[in-house]
């Protein structure tokens, strides 16, 4: 291995861990369905607090600049008795948590008292499918919930909605033209607009963009595409990352407008396109570096391979392997700052840096 330094990024270059993890969740026909792999009981991020389901409870974490190796919650939250939640995000000051259910949106406070709910009208008895999502604005004002309406067998098409963080009042509702599964929410870090992307199975999948004007005026558009997964927001919000819907390439867009900056295949990485694809995760470690993962098939008997790649985006250009010890291709979460998370023990996240820093618990050797 040998180290390279990408603007006071230490990284180590060599061979990417393998492991057993396999690479989404197949039907029976073996395609592969975009935003249906179990990608961890994990909220989309929101100004460096993120959440954990674990236990029946909502686990929520602080990123905070000093802070590395074993994450300890900052606070937990306790579901309304009989609530299986999907998805959450908690407050930047922890005293509130939203959560979607199959049927529902939830806000409660620390202390588990209801602030306000919406139920997903009419109830679905379906009880896969379909995983509706929430995320947070960044100025804490709005809530933003994706409901798969169609898959959960509501009669109307899916929708996407926004409430007052405060009340739940409906500020303003998108009905789409998606039959979708589920979908994750990437919150903008310069000018707080919402992107979701939708995982319509082997259909494709549908990026679309939410801004809130001045006015509170809520203006929806949606991106040309039904064969890109959105994959990140770069850290200075200049672009953003998405990746084939048939796994063939990677590609890095001008922010807001879409327009393709580069795109690198898979034999750019120097693997054999017909044997390797390239999975629908990784992101920005930090502004000029990305990191993708590509995969394959095990010869006969054995299991899937993958490993990590780092991409320089100041020239577009394949930059090494990045070796992280994580156990299947979907475990590395990259935060923008030079950081990455990765699972712990006991489910709860671990964050990594090459650089020596201080920790608030045992520091994980890389």
């Amino acid at each position: 291995m040998s180290a390279r330094d990408f603007g006071g990024l230490e990284v180590v270059l060599g061979r990417g861990q393998g492991g057993g993890g396999g690479r989404g969740d197949q039907d029976s026909g073996g395609e592969r369905t975009a935003g249906t792999y179990p990608r961890r009981m994990v909220s989309v991020r929101h100004t460096k607090v993120i959440t954990r389901h674990r236990d029946g409870r909502i686990r929520a974490y602080v990123v905070d600049s000093g802070v590395f190796g074993v994450l300890e919650p900052a606070a937990v939250f306790r579901p309304r008795p009989g609530d299986e939640v999907v998805d959450s995000v908690v407050r930047p000051d922890l005293e509130r948590v939203v959560y979607t259910t199959l049927n529902s949106v939830v806000c409660l406070t620390r202390a588990g008292d209801l602030v306000w709910t919406s139920d997903f009208e009419p109830h679905s008895d379906r009880p896969h499918g379909h995983r509706p999502g929430c995320a947070l604005s960044a100025d804490g004002r709005t809530v933003w919930v994706y409901r798969p309406d169609a898959m959960a067998g509501r009669g109307g098409a899916d929708q996407w909605v926004v409430h007052d963080a405060d009340s739940g009042a409906v500020l303003a509702r998108r009905k789409l033209e998606t039959v979708g599964h589920g979908a994750g929410h990437h919150t903008h870090p310069v000018d707080g607009s919402i992107y979701l992307d939708i995982g319509e199975g082997q259909d494709g999948s549908v990026i679309l963009r939410g801004t809130a004007g001045a006015d509170g005026e809520v203006e929806f558009m949606t991106y040309p595409w039904s064969d890109r997964c959105l994959i990140d927001l770069a850290p200075d919000g200049q672009q953003f990352m998405t990746v084939d819907h048939g796994t063939a390439d990677v590609s890095f867009h001008r922010h807001p407008g879409g327009e393709v900056l580069f795109t690198l295949p898979v034999e750019a990485f120097g693997y054999d396109p017909e044997e390797t694809f390239m999975e629908w995760n990784g992101g920005y470690l930090t502004s000029d570096l990305a990191v993708v993962t590509l995969g394959g098939e095990g010869e006969e008997g054995e299991e899937e391979w993958f490993r990590h790649h780092l991409i320089d985006l100041r020239t577009g250009t394949p930059s090494g392997e990045f070796a992280v010890e994580v156990t299947h291709p979907y475990e590395l979460d990259p935060l923008g700052d030079g950081s990455w998370l990765t699972d712990g023990p006991d489910g709860g996240p671990v964050r990594w840096s090459r650089a020596p820093l201080p920790s608030s618990g045992p520091q994980p050797e890389s």
